[in-house]
């Protein structure tokens, strides 16, 4: 499905740094991310990443871009305000990072 220029300007993209990372209690899937957008205080986000992330401090100071203007939403009866990107390599998602450091909150161009 194709979507025009101005429904994919309607993402704000940011880069965020992974100031923490545990797993969820009772998923086999799910981190629990608390990530430094450069706002007042972190976000909280829910990631599906766990299985292929087996050591999730392997995460923290981390910059991952985020799409930082999803609606919330719950999950495990916590609250997720954002999402992480990341590639897929044959199921398995991959960390994107960048080459160079960028201040928590760059919007992604």
């Amino acid at each position: 499905m194709n979507i025009t220029i101005d429904d994919f300007k309607k993402c704000e993209i940011r880069m965020g740094k992974i100031l923490s990372a545990e797993k969820v209690e009772g998923s086999e899937k799910l981190l629990k991310l608390m990530i430094d957008l450069g706002e007042a205080s972190p976000r909280q986000i829910l990631s599906g990443i766990a299985k292929a992330i087996p050591e999730p401090e392997f995460l923290v100071g981390k910059l991952v871009p985020i799409v930082a203007n999803l609606e919330p939403r719950q999950m495990m009866g916590m609250e997720s305000n954002g999402m992480m990107l990341c590639a897929d390599n044959a199921g398995k998602p991959v960390i994107l990072t960048p080459i160079e450091d960028v201040p928590p909150g760059s919007i992604v161009k």
